[in-house]
């Protein structure tokens, strides 16, 4: 589907499952009359679990799609993808505007009073490039703990945000870092931000959280207007959701999750399962 240079159909956005949905809520907040589409691989999900190399080739074929319905600008709502996949995407689709997560080491090494802090992130965040790079040059000077959460993706994927077994997760990884003298968690990874509530209980009032999502929010905006990025005028405002998985499952967890943040926003159901080619062109 060929656009002109200066007017595209939609802000792509996409994640593993439906983590990336509390990036396109902030997005959504600072750029209410955009068109979204959202794209979450719950066949897949979670990639914190696979190699780089599969990261990339799943990143690549959910891009090719966003790009060939008319993705103007492309958010890689995912820590995991960022960390595999971003610069190759960026490399490969020079004329697409890439935003990509990376956990807030910097923010956090400015915030904390005492140099320790806390990431909380999935394994494959932590083996990208990425992060490493991150931490070379923002916190020499800071004492980094880490902690991977095994389970919390899947506990969140499922809608149970405040379940026993969602606690024990976060109290597992949470507690020995306050312990330690942690003064500031990041998150690095968007699922996360939607058990913020139980994570700042379990941390405590003198313990800062930072969620990376506003600074995505408004990163999108910049690059928007920046690129003179511009949208179709007889385009209705829209937030499209798709998945590679159960569109049923999808809709009850959205609801779940972004009920009070969309309304009265119209939802749209447009595919439901796709092949996500391998094939790199």
């Amino acid at each position: 589907m060929e656009k002109s240079s200066g007017e595209k159909q939609l802000i792509g956005i996409f994640d593993s499952g439906v983590g990336g949905l509390s990036v396109l809520r902030e997005i959504r907040h600072l750029l209410p009359g955009a068109p979204l589409y959202y794209i979450a691989d719950q066949a897949h999900v979670p990639y914190g679990k696979k190699s780089l190399d599969e990261i990339r080739e799943l990143s690549f074929g959910i891009t090719r799609f966003l790009i060939d319905i008319g993705a103007g600008l492309i958010v890689v709502a995912c820590n995991t993808a960022s960390a595999a996949a971003l610069k190759e995407l960026r490399q490969v689709h020079p004329d697409i505007p890439f935003i990509g997560m990376e956990p807030a080491v910097k923010p956090a090494t400015l915030h904390t009073r005492n140099g320790v802090v806390g990431v909380l992130a999935t394994p494959a965040t932590f083996q990208g490039k990425l992060y490493s790079t991150l931490v070379e040059r923002f916190a020499n000077e800071v004492q980094i703990l880490t902690s991977t959460l095994p389970g919390l993706v899947e506990e969140i994927e499922a809608g149970n945000l405040d379940t026993p077994a969602t606690r024990q997760i976060l109290e597992t990884a949470i507690r020995p870092m306050v312990t330690q003298g942690a003064d500031t968690l990041v998150l690095g990874c968007t699922h996360f931000p939607f058990v913020l509530p139980l994570i700042r209980e379990i941390a405590g009032t003198d313990v800062e959280v930072i969620d990376p999502a506003p600074a995505i929010a408004r990163r999108t905006a910049f690059l928007l207007e920046e690129r003179s990025i511009h949208f179709g005028a007889n385009l209705k405002e829209s937030i499209t959701f798709a998945t590679t998985a159960s569109v049923e499952r999808y809709k009850i967890t959205i609801k779940q999750l972004l009920d009070k943040d969309i309304e009265p926003v119209q939802l749209n159901w447009r595919i439901d399962l796709y092949e996500l080619s391998k094939e790199r062109k």
